[in-house]
């Protein structure tokens, strides 16, 4: 799966998120940190989806 991570530099931060995954953002002081803290928020939020899905409709 082919994901678009877009980063834009605010003052002295980093703003990170992916356009195809909704909830995907975070941000950084650095270039280096932002792009691992948005590999975590997919992550987690990939994680969150999947437990989602596996919860039975009521």
């Amino acid at each position: 799966m082919k994901l678009t991570a877009v980063y834009q530099k605010f003052s002295e931060e980093y703003v990170a998120f992916v356009e195809e995954l909704p909830g995907a953002n975070t941000q950084g002081k650095t270039l280096e940190e932002a792009k691992h803290n948005l590999i975590e928020a997919v992550n987690l939020v990939l994680e969150a989806n999947r437990e989602l899905a596996e919860v039975p409709n009521q």
